[in-house]
């Protein structure tokens, strides 16, 4: 099976990046974390990118606050998907790490999520996604996934209307 990359820029992101790992490990989908920095440790980082595909990665997750350039250096390293998690991690709150990201330069594609956990949850949900074009056991998780969610909607609107209903 395939397997996703987390590369985080600091140990402080793995709250953050436990998110995404948790939606992995809730889809069966196999998983490797890394703390590697775009600017401390920048021939690790690429040489990990660079290897990432030979190494069984399907999509590489990245995590980053601040100047936030981890997903871009990984992105420029590797064909594979790169989907960004800004974390918040200065007085801006992520907004900073919001903006480096979705300002790639043509030709080095980084898909973007939200800043911090629903962020992180969500760019798991994408590499299942991804993963899914090719994995028909896990496409199927994922409808049922996603049933259970409107399942759930329709449920709290039963609940909601029943507590109207009673108040009347």
């Amino acid at each position: 099976m395939s397997k996703v990359g987390i590369i985080m820029g600091s140990k402080s992101d793995l709250g953050i990046a436990e998110a995404a790992i948790k939606v992995l490990k809730d889809f069966n989908v196999p998983c490797e974390v890394i703390v590697s920095s775009a600017h401390r440790t920048p021939e690790r980082t690429g040489e990990w990118a660079r290897n990432a595909e030979n190494n069984g990665f399907s999509v590489i997750i990245a995590l980053a606050g601040a100047a936030a350039h981890l997903a871009g250096v990984v992105a420029s390293e590797t064909n594979l998907p790169v989907v960004a998690v800004p974390v918040s991690a200065t007085t801006l709150g992520g907004l900073d790490a919001l903006l480096s990201m979705v300002q790639m330069p043509g030709g080095i594609p980084v898909a973007t999520m939200a800043i911090g956990s629903a962020g992180a949850k969500n760019a798991a949900l994408f590499a299942c996604q991804i993963i899914a074009r090719s994995d028909a056991a896990l496409n199927a998780k994922l409808k049922t996934y996603r049933e259970n969610m409107k399942q759930e909607v329709y449920k709290a609107n039963e609940e909601v209307q029943a507590m109207l209903n009673g108040a009347q």
